[in-house]
């Protein structure tokens, strides 16, 4: 399945549902990126120029490179505040679900938006979207879900309404999910991109905040993980980096602290496959990305209970970090 596209039924249905100011929540996923937050606090913007009280629900903290993005401070976090986002959740007459296909990329939330009354509607561009939304807007063809909800802003005549605080937003998801314009990219996304930058957004000056600001430690990490923990195997055109728990403690990681790590991999001439791996207290979680037609998202799902894009993907195990890569190493043979 590639698209699921609302119906004019459906859009003439929302329309009336956005017509008078309700409460509205909106949800994305666990581990908040780039698009996750983009796309959310774009939506929370247009929406309260449409008069709706909204607010954002995060299942978990996010990354501290995104803390210039405006009103993110206003989120709420399940992690921090379990009563106050079950609370947003349950008296909201809409839930918008963002960046997320599955209930269990929002952990303990999903039986709380699953009891819920409010009109739940998903937009979304991973693969197979699963069917608790009233309505389901997807499309793993676009490059993000940023992209999709500039699609929605326009689907439901609402594009007078956009300004460059959306834009900001928006455009932070493009950059994000894309790499900057490197990957999982398609026409509409300059399109969208264009129409923002008309609109007033200053990508130069999002793209310093979002990546310049890197900490000392960071760059320390970076150098650690490429010079000691780098592993290249050529015979397979892929590379593996893995830190261990006692990483995490010498370098003091912390949320947000690895992010883009695993694209310095490809970067290598001739590699094709990347994993970026990481030993935590309880579990191993792993990041994979490849060039061209090798589906990580496949490898991700068929051995390491994960899923995402066919370039971009993640996994975890409950499993020893030596268990882990020696797995990748013996599958990754089957996806090349």
């Amino acid at each position: 399945m590639r698209a699921v596209n609302l119906s004019k039924q459906e859009i003439s249905e929302i329309k009336d549902l956005l017509a008078f100011p309700k409460n509205v929540s909106i949800i994305t996923h666990r581990n908040p990126d780039g698009d996750a937050l983009g796309s959310s606090l774009g939506l929370k913007h247009f929406l309260e120029k449409m008069n709706h009280n909204v607010d954002i629900i995060l299942p978990s903290e996010y990354p501290r490179n995104f803390t210039f993005m405006k009103d993110i401070d206003q989120c709420t976090v399940f992690d921090l505040d379990h009563d106050k986002a079950i609370q947003k959740i349950s008296h909201a007459d809409i839930l918008f679900c963002l960046d997320f296909n599955a209930l269990d990329r929002v952990d303990k939330l999903g039986p709380t938006i699953l009891q819920t009354k409010a009109k739940k509607i998903l937009i979304d561009h991973h693969l197979d979207p699963e069917p608790f939304p009233h309505y389901t807007f997807s499309d793993t063809s676009a490059s993000s879900t940023s992209e999709m909800i500039h699609r929605f802003i326009h689907d439901i005549d609402g594009v007078h309404l956009l300004d460059a605080n959306i834009g900001d937003a928006l455009f932070t998801g493009l950059i994000t999910d894309t790499g900057s314009f490197k990957h999982n990219t398609n026409p509409t996304t300059y399109k969208v991109a264009a129409d923002l930058k008309e609109r007033g957004v200053d990508d130069y000056d999002l793209q310093d905040k979002i990546f310049n600001t890197y900490k000392e430690k960071q760059l320390r990490l970076l150098g650690h993980a490429i010079c000691n923990r780098l592993e290249v195997l050529p015979e397979y055109n892929a590379g593996i980096i893995a830190l261990t728990k006692q990483d995490y403690i010498d370098y003091n990681i912390q949320r947000g602290d690895t992010e883009g790590i695993v694209n310095y991999i490809l970067m290598l001439d001739g590699i094709k496959v990347a994993a970026f791996i990481r030993e935590q207290p309880t579990i191993v979680k792993m990041s994979f990305r490849s060039k061209g037609d090798i589906s990580v998202q496949e490898l991700a799902r068929k051995h390491f209970k994960g899923g995402g894009h066919k370039n971009a993907s993640g996994g975890a195990a409950y499993a020893k970090l030596d268990d882990v890569i020696s797995k990748f190493k013996r599958v990754l043979p089957d996806f090349l």
